[in-house]
């Protein structure tokens, strides 16, 4: 009996796992609607912001003279943003940020450089913190809820005024970028110095006229590029922080579907012991009875 018991407890204690993977399936389903609308929503604008400042460079040609251009003659310190979740259970999705992370330090390992962070979420500053970085910011409480483009405004300010001051030689964002439901992959970018800006190439055939776009720009293009290049940063980082939460949000809700299929998968086998158990139980009772009587009717 005191087996039947424990697996009778052992199945009610799945059981309540298994509600709460559907609770939390349900709300990263519920959260993954509106990251994924505003993420789709802001694509086209990033998409379009890229392309008229490549169309600009490609105007102002080499009369350029934003220092966020101008790469540095020696790279000492590179400064990394990591974009990663505040909360766990997502599968890999934060192991596969960090390990991007640790790759690209280790390429550079060799060349003695100093590598600094700037956190958004938790697990990066967590990680930083067991590896023994330095961290100049972190941002919690971000990814993975509603957040406006004043907090890519205000991080980019903070890089860039690092960057132009000396602190940074070189900036990178590590991003989650979101492909489908089930694949969203590590990204590495490099935002400072700004790499060589191109113009989109479109011939009449891909686009269907022979009409090329030519922005109106005043008072310059050398002056409206200058103004553009800081908020091409924001926009980068904006559009990270969206491709993050939504690829959280859609990560969560494929392993907590995971979890549920694998309490599913457990609540059978637990089942199918607990009738064996019980049958087993049973069958003693009744030799017993059966032997008893046969010793009285002797």
């Amino acid at each position: 009996m005191a087996k039947l018991k424990e697996v009778k407890n052992k199945i009610s204690a799945v059981k309540k796992t298994r509600q709460i993977t559907k609770a939390m399936n349900m709300v990263a389903a519920s959260r993954l609607r509106g990251a994924q609308s505003a993420m789709i929503a802001f694509r086209p604008y990033a998409s379009k912001f890229a392309e008229v400042l490549g169309s600009l460079a490609e105007r102002a040609g080499e009369d350029i003279s934003s220092p966020l251009i101008v790469p540095r003659e020696e790279v000492k310190k590179v400064h990394i943003v990591l974009c990663t979740s505040d909360r766990g259970l997502c599968g890999g999705f934060n192991t596969n940020l960090v390990n991007k992370a640790g790759a690209f330090i280790r390429e550079r390992a060799g060349k003695n450089i100093e590598v600094s962070f700037t956190n958004f979420g938790k697990k990066g500053r967590n990680w930083c913190r067991k590896m023994k970085f330095p961290m100049v910011k972190e941002y919690l409480g971000i990814v993975g809820s509603r957040f406006g483009f004043n907090v890519a405004n205000t991080a980019g300010r903070e890089v860039i005024d690092g960057f132009v001051r000396g602190d940074y030689d070189e900036v990178y964002l590590i991003y989650a970028e979101f492909m489908s439901m089930a694949r969203q992959i590590p990204k590495l970018k490099q935002l400072l110095p700004v790499p060589p800006l191109q113009a989109e190439e479109k011939t009449p055939e891909a686009s269907g006229t022979g009409y090329l776009a030519e922005h109106i720009c005043e008072p310059s293009p050398k002056e409206v590029l200058g103004d553009m290049l800081p908020r091409s940063i924001f926009v980068q980082l904006y559009s990270a922080l969206l491709e993050t939460s939504t690829s959280e949000h859609a990560a969560r809700m494929a392993a907590m579907d995971n979890a549920t299929q694998a309490c599913n998968d457990m609540i059978g086998s637990l089942t199918l012991a607990y009738n064996k158990a019980r049958q087993a139980t049973i069958t003693a009772e009744l030799m017993d009875i059966v032997g008893g009587a046969e010793a009285l009717r002797g």
